[in-house]
C-alpha cells in the first residue's frame, strides 16, 4: 500500500506500556500462527514446505512492518535499521518488508504536532512563521513541514521530533528483539544482542537533534563554494531540541521527467558529482551521511548545464575513524589489483576476516570485493545503467560461503555498503556512463599519504 493511500495518525501511542503491549499481541498471534504453520509442514513435500515458508515468512514481516508503521517513533526506525543488517540473517522477504518502511508510512496529524511546536519555540516566535500544516514528508521519528517567515518571505523546512521518540527507545529496542525471536525469522542460536546495541546506538543518534543540526552546518561549510551542491542553511532561532529548521532549498526528485530527459553529458556531471561527494566524506572527511533515501538527494536543473545537488537530512551521518578508512582503502586497492594479500590484510585490519579463514571464504570475499570495484578497474567509460553488477554481487554471495563467516560484518561496513550502494544505484538511475578509476585512484592516494 501505497503511503498516499494510508489514513493520517490522530495519535500516537508514545507510552512504553501500550506500545509493548501492542507488539506483544502481534507477537502471540505470530506464536499461534507459527504452532499451526509448523504442524501443517509435516504433512507437505519439500519444495512444498519451501513455497509455504516463503509465503509464511512475508505474510510475518509485512505484519510486522504494518504495525511498526502506525507505532512510528523509534520502533519503526529499529525495523529499518534491522532491515540493513537483516540482509546477512532475515528471509529474503522479512527483509523487502522492513524495507518498505523507509517511505511507506502514514504522516501524523497537523494537530498532533503544532502543540509540540508551539511549546518547543514558544508563542511570539512561532507568530513570526506561517507553517503548511500539510507535511512535506513523514518519516519514523519526525516530520517535515514548509513555512515561510512572514517578515521578509524566507522560505523555510521545520523538522519537528514525534513526541516521546527518544524516551521509548530503551524498551522499543527490548521488545522488538523479543518480537522477532518470537516470530522465528531470525535463525536459532543467532545472538541478535550486537545488531540490537547497534540499532540503538543509531536511534540515539538520530534522535540527536542537535548533532544533526551540527553535522549539518559543518557539510555546509565543507561545500561552501562548490556550485556542484546546495546545503540547507540551519535558522537558529526556530531551532530547539525537538525542531530544526532550515532553509527550504527546491529541487527534483531523481526520477523526475525532466532530469531523467537531461543530455547525457548533464546526467554524466550529475553521477561524477555524486560518487566524489561520497568519496569526499569518506576519504578525505572520514564523516559520511549513510542514508542514500532519494528523498535526500534532489536535483535543481541550471540554466547554463549546472545542475547541482541538493543535499537533505545529515541525521545518519556517521563518523569513521582513520584507522579503518586506511584498511578499507588497503581493500579497495587490493580487488583493484587482484592482490589478495592486500585484500586479506586490509579485510583483518577492520574486522572483517579472522585469522585462520578457510581459503574458500577468503577466495570467494576477494572476488566480491573485485566485483565491487568494477566500476573503477579499467581506464574506461562504465555503463552504470546498463550494468548488472547488483545481481552478479548477489550471486557471487549466495555461491560462496560467505553467509556463514560474514554473517555480521562490522557495523561501519553495514552503513558504508548502505551509501554506495545508494551511489551506485543514483548512478544507473541517472544512465550515468563514466570513466571513475582516475577519481578514485586519487583519493585512495592520498588516504595512503597520511598514513
Amino acid at each position: 500500500m501505497k503511503s498516499k493511500d494510508k489514513k493520517s495518525l490522530t495519535r500516537l501511542p508514545t507510552r512504553p506500556l501500550e506500545r509493548n503491549l501492542r507488539l506483544a499481541r502481534l507477537g502471540l498471534s505470530s506464536g499461534t500462527q507459527i504452532a499451526a504453520h509448523s504442524l501443517a509442514n509435516l504433512f507437505r513435500g519439500k519444495q512444498a514446505q519451501r513455497e509455504s515458508d516463503r509465503a509464511f515468512y512475508l505474510e510475518q514481516a509485512h505484519a510486522l512492518a504494518d504495525e511498526l508503521g502506525r507505532l512510528k517513533g523509534s520502533v519503526m526506525k529499529a525495523g529499518q535499521m534491522l532491515s540493513l543488517y537483516g540482509q546477512y540473517f532475515l528471509p529474503e522477504e522479512a527483509v523487502q518488508a522492513l524495507s518498505s518502511l523507509q517511505d511507506d508510512t502514514p504522516a501524523v496529524e497537523w494537530s498532533v504536532l503544532a502543540p509540540l511546536l508551539e511549546h518547543a519555540l514558544g508563542r511570539s516566535r512561532l507568530r513570526e512563521l506561517e507553517v503548511d500544516p500539510a507535511p512535506l514528508a513523514a518519516a519514523s521519528l519526525g516530520q517535515v513541514h514548509r513555512a515561510r517567515r512572514k517578515k521578509d518571505g524566507l522560505e523555510l523546512c521545520v523538522k519537528i521530533r514525534y513526541p516521546g521518540v527518544a524516551e521509548a527507545i530503551e524498551s522499543d529496542v527490548r521488545t522488538l528483539q523479543r518480537l522477532v525471536t518470537m516470530t522465528r525469522m531470525a535463525p536459532q542460536g543467532l545472538d541478535l544482542a550486537p545488531v540490537f546495541d547497534e540499532v540503538r546506538e543509531m536511534l540515539h543518534r538520530e534522535t540527536d537533534y542537535g548533532a544533526e543540526r551540527r553535522f549539518t552546518e559543518d557539510f555546509g561549510q565543507r561545500l561552501m563554494g562548490d556550485r556542484r551542491y546546495v546545503v540547507p542553511r540551519v535558522i537558529a532561532e526556530y531551532c530547539s531540541d525537538i525542531v530544526l529548521t532550515t532553509t527550504f532549498e527546491s529541487g527534483l526528485h531523481v526520477r523526475d521527467a525532466m532530469v531523467q530527459a537531461l543530455p547525457q553529458t548533464r546526467r554524466n556531471a550529475l553521477g561524477a558529482a555524486a560518487l566524489e561527494l561520497f568519496l569526499m566524506e569518506f576519504f578525505c572527511w572520514g564523516q559520511v551521511q549513510t542514508d542514500p533515501h532519494f528523498g535526500n538527494y534532489r536535483i535543481r536543473l541550471g540554466g547554463e548545464g549546472s545542475d547541482p545537488l541538493v543535499l537533505l537530512d545529515f541525521g545518519a551521518t556517521r563518523v569513521f575513524g582513520r584507522g579503518f578508512i586506511e584498511g578499507y582503502a588497503q581493500i579497495v586497492r587490493g580487488a583493484m589489483n587482484h592482490d589478495r594479500t592486500a585484500v586479506s590484510t586490509g579485510a583483518r585490519a577492520i574486522g572483517l576476516t579472522q585469522a585462520g579463514f578457510p581459503d574458500a571464504a577468503l577466495d570467494g570475499f576477494a572476488e566480491l570485493c573485485q566485483l565491487i570495484v568494477e566500476p573503477f578497474a579499467t581506464d574506461t567509460v562504465y555503463d552504470w545503467g546498463g550494468s548488472d553488477l547488483p545481481q552478479r554481487t548477489a550471486a557471487s554471495i549466495a555461491r560462496n560461503a560467505l553467509s556463514r563467516h560474514f554473517r555480521l560484518p562490522p557495523r561501519e561496513i553495514v552503513f558504508l555498503h548502505r551509501r554506495l550502494a545508494g551511489v551506485f544505484i543514483l548512478l544507473a538511475t541517472l544512465r550515468v556512463q563514466l570513466d571513475a578509476r582516475s577519481r578514485l585512484l586519487q583519493h585512495l592516494d592520498e588516504t595512503m599519504a597520511r598514513n
